[in-house]
């Protein structure tokens, strides 16, 4: 009973995450929205493993060793998001970047 409740948990941040990712327009809410994401992912692979443990089977390590290698990966990029957050808000004064902005600088470049 208690896996079924942990798979509809990571189903739900995993929904939760993807909703915030496409939603939001703040980088820093996107990068906190990816995390919860992935968060949902991990949840679902250890619902995975501990179900092929609970059948009878002899607990698979793979999803296991997956988790904590996406934990390490996603931390690391986390960390690097928030470090190129930081640059371009140190750099621009602001954390997001106009598309009107952009654009006109880049079409007074080429020209």
């Amino acid at each position: 009973m208690s896996a079924i409740v942990f798979g509809l948990c990571g189903a739900v941040a995993a929904g939760l995450g993807l909703y915030g990712l496409i939603t939001e327009a703040q980088p820093l809410r996107k990068i906190l929205a990816f995390n919860v994401l992935g968060a949902g992912v991990f949840l679902v692979f250890g619902v995975v493993a501990r179900r092929g443990a609970a059948a009878g089977f002899a607990g698979d390590p793979v999803p296991q060793a997956l988790v904590i290698t996406g934990m390490v990966v996603a931390f690391a990029a986390t960390a690097m998001a928030v470090a190129l957050l930081l640059r371009l808000l140190n750099l621009t004064g602001a954390t997001t970047l106009d598309a009107d902005t952009t654009a006109v600088e880049s079409d007074s470049m080429g020209t």
